[in-house]
């Protein structure tokens, strides 16, 4: 009986987690289009080694893949255009408390879905929200209107007169969706 298998099993699975370590966690955990059809790939092509008893080149290919991520990764971070390409751009789906049907519709997302995601993240009522986007990893987010807002220490201070009153700032990170501009991406040699 050929045991062959179980250490060419064990060798694919430590160089799928290194090859995964060297993608890295902001590739793992937020899963955008890319790195879920490179993470299918990967899975696929560690699988067929042990049928053809081609160990080495689906390390290979999975170590192209990964390579291939991270150029995409790179490319991503350095042009605007090819981010907004590859993982598209958040979307609002509630301003001012009234649902955006339109985008709702655009992105294929039902009031109930919306509505679970948003009690999921403690909302009860849509009202309550300021704005609201799905973003490209598909998450929600969000801005409550002031009265829903939780108080904040800083908050708690002021209203105690331990701490001088400040202007109410508006949030950016929405207006960057609403007003489709993103800026210039920082580049990391400069800094």
């Amino acid at each position: 009986m050929d045991l062959a298998w179980i250490w060419k099993s064990a060798i694919l699975v430590i160089a799928g987690m290194v090859l995964l370590r060297i993608a890295g966690r902001k590739s793992i955990s937020q899963m955008s289009v890319a790195t879920t059809v490179i993470m299918i790939s990967i899975g696929t092509t560690i699988v067929q080694p042990l049928a053809n008893n081609q160990l080495w080149t689906a390390i290979g290919s999975a170590a192209v893949f990964i390579i291939t991520l991270i150029i995409i990764e790179f490319l991503q971070l350095k042009f605007d255009w090819f981010e907004k390409l590859m993982s598209g751009r958040s979307k609002v789906i509630i301003e001012n408390g009234q649902i955006v049907q339109k985008n709702l519709r655009s992105i294929r997302m039902t009031v109930d879905q919306l509505e679970i995601r948003l009690r999921q993240n403690g909302i009860a009522n849509i009202s309550d929200v300021k704005t609201a986007t799905i973003e490209p990893n598909g998450q929600v987010g969000y801005e409550l209107m002031r009265h829903a807002k939780p108080v904040t220490v800083g908050e708690l201070e002021r209203i105690l007169g331990l701490k001088p009153e400040a202007t109410m700032e508006q949030s950016i990170l929405f207006q960057e969706v609403s007003t489709n501009h993103h800026p210039t991406p920082i580049d990391p040699n400069l800094q």
